[in-house]
């Protein structure tokens, strides 16, 4: 049996993680649990599970410390949302600890730290993203010397037919309608934007070593196919699934096994699946990634770090919905090139670009 720490067990990933541990009881165990500001929910999990629990608000990295020892986990699931999720994933692998990884800014911050760290103490990264999940489980599979592309899926967002001049006009409320995933209110935008995308490109590329020539994004809609690999012969791969974060979560817990579970299987019957190039003019946050991926250095802190404080002055009604993609180019066209040696600098770096970001609004 597996006790599972969970880090934001109040948010879609951990309350979907804490759906597994409940329904596989005889695999999995909740040995602790933390929430950013959700107590009475945090406190439910705690009096249903009898485990430590963390509220984060103001937590420092000795209460991070201190919950992990306390709950001596084997798997920890990082379902934190943007750049505070980088810390917690840096302390679990140094403690040797397998992460499930839904946090896609620690690789997108510190990718090649994270990577180095989790290789000197023997821990696992999992992918939890359900596209680098499905990317993750190809390449085990099918053997990363016998790929020659990355196939990245997007659902394309509740805008994917609004023509260009409309979105200016875009509301917060119609920026939180997304038509598939059921997700919290920063990655919702981030999903109808695309930078979502442009962040999972970069994070794919620093997770599997792969060149932005070698990684293509394509629009479907219906978001049953999680991802795909193209193979030496030209031939595509995929992963197909109902779109439920149960999936990719189960299979970080399971692994390297994979396991039978109370999931329902998938059934090919009456889907339709399309297929769409995307928009990248209308949506230049996508382009804008694959330029921080091509750069390197420190531009993929900045576009990070510039894109959380641009999405949380739309929401707070200060910019306009294209505002959002302005403010990340006016940050990536300073200097960014000087790689961050040591978590430190990444920090730094990261503070540097949110108060970029925020004199610009």
């Amino acid at each position: 049996m597996k006790k599972v720490l969970v880090l934001g067990s109040t948010g879609s990933i951990g309350q979907n993680a804490i759906n597994i541990i409940e329904n596989m009881k005889d695999d999995f165990v909740l040995c602790g649990a933390t929430a950013h500001s959700n107590k009475d929910l945090l406190e439910k999990i705690q009096s249903t599970h009898k485990c430590p629990v963390l509220l984060t608000k103001n937590a420092v990295e000795d209460d991070y410390i201190r919950l992990i020892e306390e709950s001596n986990p084997d798997i920890v699931v990082n379902g934190i949302a943007g750049s505070p999720g980088l810390l917690p994933s840096k302390l679990v692998l140094e403690r040797k600890i397998d992460l499930a990884l839904a946090n896609k800014e620690t690789i997108v911050m510190a990718g090649p730290l994270v990577k180095a760290l989790a290789a000197k103490t023997g821990a696992a990264i999992l992918p939890v993203d359900s596209e680098h999940s499905a990317i993750f489980n190809l390449v085990e599979r099918i053997g990363k010397e016998n790929i020659s592309k990355i196939v990245i899926t997007a659902s394309g967002g509740p805008f994917r037919n609004l023509p260009k001049e409309d979105l200016e006009k875009v509301t917060v409320e119609q920026a939180l309608k997304h038509p598939t995933w059921n997700m919290g209110r920063k990655i919702t935008i981030d999903s109808s934007t695309l930078a979502n995308k442009g962040l999972e490109v970069i994070e794919a590329s620093l997770l599997f070593d792969a060149k932005a020539e070698n990684i293509d994004v394509v629009v479907h809609p219906q978001s049953l196919i999680h991802s795909l690999v193209r193979t030496n012969d030209g031939m595509l791969y995929a992963q197909i699934s109902d779109p439920d974060m149960k999936h990719p979560i189960l299979s970080a817990l399971t692994w390297p096994k994979n396991e039978s579970c109370y999931l329902k299987p998938f059934d090919l019957f009456d889907k339709e699946m399309t297929f769409f190039k995307p928009r990248y003019d209308d949506f230049p946050l996508l382009n804008l990634a694959y330029e921080c991926v091509r750069q390197e250095g420190a531009y993929s802190i900045a576009f990070n770090a510039a894109n959380e404080v641009a999405v949380q002055a739309f929401l707070d009604r200060k910019i306009s919905y294209t505002g959002i993609a302005d403010v990340v180019q006016k940050v990536l066209s300073k200097d960014w090139k000087k790689a961050p040696s040591c978590f430190e600098d990444v920090f730094e770096y990261d503070g540097l670009a949110h108060k970029m970001a925020g004199d610009l609004i």
